[in-house]
């Protein structure tokens, strides 16, 4: 039973009361810092390991990638907007997340961070360059904040195509044609990760990288424990920005669930996505709009299972808008579309999750058996 005073939780009405404009209660986590050491201002990039750096390139060419560099040591992805390249691949033992960089407003936010965290700002020697403080999240990510970095040029659009809305009809005499084509990435959006330390690390991105929430979900009958799950953005005041650059959500596993990546609009989330499939590449869900958030996706699996998403349109909130509570739940995370997948819920059982479990069980973390049921609940709800 739901413990959201003044609200049911049967079937008939829970996709009306998954959409979480609803606010905190009275004693909640008001998803703001307090007197944060800085505020990033935007996802700089993501960096991973592959031991193929070749099929991690042409994977990331039928994705919508451009290549910005490449070394024996390491691959260097960008989209076509200016800015740093996005995601960076080195060559490894196993296919793996390493972590995130975060970019920081200024080159005096660097030295804010090196003082409160006693590491130092250190000169990148890397492709891009620019200076870099390096932390450890409370979950064990390494994540780099970074100042001064090169900026790529622009690289060319892949055009939306013009719309005929009822009376409102621009396009005469011209049929509609999208290229089936690679949807070309445009830049990086999030990146979602999975803690068993979900209430320590939300705090730690909110007071040391200024962070701040967009939306919690809380788990059902659960709510006056806390939240389980964040979608987190980044505070540039009254300039808009993307609803997450960082979600988190409370689980048994430590580790990288997806990151999004903008392309132009649905015409292109879909060709692209035809072309990936005719290429053999699989798509783990979509196509469908998400309710937080708001944006068209499609979610696909790179050779090594790593997964990563095509989003379009979606949600930009200033830091006037507070943070949304709802019901964490499978069918809360579409508006539209078809049910999620067992592949993208992780919810397939396997022995390598079922050891995860029981060594999460016994760790000193915030899972126990009441967090656990609860969340295997709302993936089947």
């Amino acid at each position: 039973m739901s413990d959201t005073p003044g609200r049911k939780a049967d079937a008939t009405t829970a996709h009306q009361d998954l959409h979480s404009e609803h606010g905190a209660l009275r004693g909640e986590h008001s998803g703001r810092p307090r007197d944060p050491v800085v505020k990033v201002a935007d996802l700089a990039w993501l960096e991973f390991e592959k031991p193929d750096l070749d099929r991690a390139e042409v994977f990331a060419r039928d994705f919508g990638f451009a290549v910005a560099a490449r070394t024996p040591a390491a691959l260097y992805l960008r989209g076509t907007l200016p800015g740093p390249a996005c995601v960076v691949i080195r060559r490894g033992r196993a296919s793996r997340f390493v972590g995130p960089a975060f970019r920081a407003a200024e080159r005096r936010d660097l030295d804010r961070l090196a003082r409160a965290s006693g590491r130092p700002v250190r000169e990148s020697a890397e492709f891009g360059g620019g200076r870099f403080v390096e932390l450890t999240d409370p979950s064990g990510f390494p994540v780099r904040v970074v100042h001064g970095t090169e900026q790529l040029a622009a690289l060319p659009e892949q055009q939306p195509l013009p719309l005929n809305f009822g009376p409102d009809r621009p396009r005469t005499n011209a049929p509609q044609r999208p290229p089936r084509e690679p949807a070309r990435v445009q830049r990086l959006g999030h990146v979602v990760l999975e803690t068993p330390k979900f209430g320590q690390a939300l705090d730690w991105y909110l007071d040391t990288l200024g962070l701040i929430v967009s939306d919690f979900l809380y788990l059902d009958g659960q709510r006056r424990r806390g939240p389980t799950m964040a979608f987190v953005r980044c505070d540039r005041g009254s300039v808009p920005v993307d609803h997450h650059t960082l979600a988190m959500h409370l689980g048994p596993r430590t580790g990288y669930v997806h990151s999004a990546y903008q392309v132009t609009d649905l015409d292109a989330i879909a060709a692209g996505g035809e072309y990936l499939a005719e290429r053999g590449h699989r798509r783990s869900w979509g196509i469908g709009r998400h309710i937080q958030g708001s944006q068209l996706f499609d979610y696909w699996r790179d050779p090594d299972r790593l997964m990563v998403e095509h989003f379009a349109d979606g949600d930009l909130f200033s830091c006037d808008t507070e943070p949304g509570w709802a019901p964490m739940s499978a069918s809360g995370l579409a508006q539209w579309g078809p049910p999620a997948t067992r592949d993208f819920l992780g919810a397939a059982p396997s022995p390598a999750l079922l050891r995860e479990v029981l060594r999460a069980l016994r760790a000193d973390n915030e899972i126990d058996p009441a967090r656990l049921l609860g969340l295997m609940k709302a993936m089947k709800r």
